[in-house]
């Protein structure tokens, strides 16, 4: 039966002693019935049918409430599951990263201590990429001589560039420029570094791994050492 768009609620019992219904009556008048009762007869079949479209109204009323119900957790459940799948996609390539840069993410012990708040100044592209990289990187690039030396290098290239570098069995390789060493720096060896040397390197070196989103654990270590 299809539902009324009306809602039976609101219907008001028609007058039906009215002329507008006097055929309807004269449907029922007969010995035993006069017109006044078929009006009452009239008003009475059409309460018996308002009260069955107020039933059929509230079974649709909560039908669709239902209905929406399971539409909005289905909608929920499926932001959920997209939640879900980014989270793990995202997880998925912090792992990756951190795969790729062992030495740069590897747990150590975790120690309190304050991070120098020190203003970045860059050193030498040699060893901007071994900071981004997570390795090893000559303390003398952080000193105040090869900071300023750093100032004045013109051994610069774009990062993307690769060159042909001899590795240490006579081969060679394809390495990113901002790898390959300044072949002009005179670098020194932490071992031979003074202890003023060593004081300079030290805040310009930890400011570099932070901006480079060196853990802060690996931080902290380099800075209680």
């Amino acid at each position: 039966m299809p539902l009324q768009m009306e809602n039976p609620n609101h219907a008001v019992v028609p007058n039906f002693q009215s002329p507008e219904y006097e055929e309807a009556r004269a449907q029922l008048v007969n010995e035993a019935i006069n017109d006044q009762q078929a009006a009452t007869i009239l008003a009475n079949l059409w309460c018996i049918q308002n009260h069955m479209d107020k039933h059929q109204w509230a079974a649709r009323l909560e039908g669709e409430a239902r209905e929406a119900e399971a539409e909005h957790r289905e909608a929920t459940e499926e932001e959920a599951q997209c939640q879900l799948a980014l989270k793990a996609e995202q997880e998925a390539a912090i792992q990756e990263k951190h795969k790729k840069n062992k030495s740069k993410y590897a747990p150590i012990k975790n120690i309190d201590v304050n991070v120098p708040s020190n203003p970045i100044i860059l050193p030498c592209q040699y060893a901007i990429w071994k900071m981004k990289s997570g390795k090893y990187c000559e303390l003398f690039y952080f000193t105040n001589s090869g900071l300023e030396e750093a100032s004045r290098s013109t051994f610069t290239a774009d990062e993307d560039t690769l060159i042909m570098m001899p590795t240490s069995d006579g081969l060679h390789k394809w390495i990113p420029a901002s790898a390959a060493r300044d072949p002009k720096a005179q670098v020194i060896k932490d071992k031979n570094l003074t202890w003023e040397q060593f004081n300079e390197s030290a805040p310009h070196m930890i400011t570099l791994m932070k901006k480079n989103d060196w853990p802060d654990d690996r931080v902290d270590m380099h800075i209680s050492f």
